[in-house]
């Protein structure tokens, strides 16, 4: 007779078996896996809707202009001083900066038609301008379109939002001949107007030309009297220590440099401010929904001491019987972990939607979750499948 050999369960049994011991009490196990999927969603609410909340909150910081500064000669100055022509392009070689443009006052006063009072420009400024300025100071355009190296050449103007208004005009519509303004003895066309820029209100009522055209024209010098930029925000001090010397390396005293907005720290201190206290009630959820997991295994145990003396006494090992309990632990937690991730990130969706945010779901609260689970699953099965394996065939069997 050959000897009686043990039977080794391949990975594939023991899931098999854990699926079964889950199929066969599906209401116990919907109701665990509940558990485990509540907690697992809420660990997804709490993280996803505050971080939707601060991302809504950090991009209204951002149109505050934390990343901006404005860099000018310094005023009063006898003689002026001049900013190089060049300024932007020597600013751009900065490494934190990411966008850069340079205006200039061309000092002509504009009028809504030749026969104005030269004199009455209504406070309105007519500045040379970059084809790139709307970037760094968060403009956009209202109607029309910007100034492009099609038209900066020729005599074509954008209107500030408020320079506008002062001036009669509307918005401009396609199916209509564009108004036009008389600046420096001329005609220009109006080819755009801009909304309002909250970062640099004094373009709300200024007249931008076109660099190349401002300089054929309006017999403009080339020298630029202000220069927009933005950079990294980790990095936007150690940009403005460096500004001065980059525009005037020979007097950087005499260039004055904004300081960054006052929101950039409000931003800094909001980005820090939400993590600690949701993960943990999050922590305290997932927890909630382990001891579930546990109390249903242990539940589990007590009921089948019959099959687990059956299969003992039929050859079964201690460590069989270990590994069966706990697949069933960690598929148990596996299912709720997922259930609950799928739940609580419909959710956090669905409020952010509602709200107007801009949906965020951290992968690390998604990824997390689903670990957290299966660890939970993991922890909450040691003990039951311990205690399943020590059962002798005979205490198992013997049981009524």
């Amino acid at each position: 007779m050959n000897p009686l050999r043990t039977v080794r369960l391949s990975p594939g049994d023991i899931l098999r078996l854990g699926v079964i011991g889950l199929r066969v009490r599906k209401t116990r196990a919907a109701l665990s896996a509940l558990g485990i999927s509540i907690g697992i969603a809420t660990m997804i609410v709490v993280t996803g809707i505050p971080a939707s909340s601060q991302q809504d909150l950090l991009r209204q910081l951002t149109a505050l202009g934390t990343n901006t500064l404005k860099a000018q000669p310094q005023p009063d100055q006898d003689p002026p001083v001049l900013l190089p022509a060049d300024a932007a392009a020597m600013v751009r070689r900065i490494g934190p900066v990411t966008a850069v443009t340079q205006l200039a006052n061309t000092h002509r006063s504009v009028q809504r038609t030749d026969r104005s009072d030269p004199n009455d420009s209504a406070g309105i400024s007519v500045l040379a301008s970059r084809n790139d300025l709307l970037a760094p100071v968060n403009g956009s355009i209202g109607s029309g379109r910007f100034l492009s190296p099609a038209t900066d050449r020729f005599p074509t103007v954008v209107l500030g939002h408020q320079a506008a208004t002062w001036l009669g005009f509307g918005r401009l519509r396609p199916d209509q001949p564009a108004p036009q303004v008389f600046l420096g003895h001329r005609w220009f066309t109006v080819i755009g107007i801009l909304n309002p820029i909250a970062l640099a209100p004094e373009l709300d009522q200024s007249v931008l030309v076109g660099w190349p055209a401002a300089e054929r024209y309006l017999q403009f010098d080339g020298h630029p009297t202000v220069v927009y930029l933005t950079a990294r925000e980790d990095a936007i001090e150690d940009v403005r220590d460096v500004l001065p010397a980059t525009l005037h390396p020979e007097l950087p005293g005499l260039v004055q440099v904004s300081r960054p907005s006052e929101a950039l720290a409000a931003k800094r201190a909001t980005q820090t401010s939400f993590s600690g206290l949701f993960l943990g009630l999050a922590g305290v959820a997932v927890l909630v929904g382990g001891i579930g997991v546990a109390n249903t295994m242990i539940i589990s145990v007590l009921e089948r001491r019959r099959e687990i003396g059956l299969r003992r006494a039929l050859g079964a090992s201690r460590r069989q019987i270990r590994g069966q309990f706990l697949t069933e632990a960690v598929l148990l937690s596996g299912l709720g972990g997922v259930t609950g991730t799928l739940l609580g990130a419909l959710s956090t969706l669905g409020y952010a939607l509602y709200q107007g945010w801009p949906p965020v779901i951290p992968l690390t609260s998604v990824t997390g979750s689903i670990g957290g689970a299966l660890l939970v699953g993991i922890l909450a099965g040691v003990y039951p499948s311990i205690r399943a394996s020590r059962l002798t065939p005979t205490e198992a069997l013997a049981t009524t």
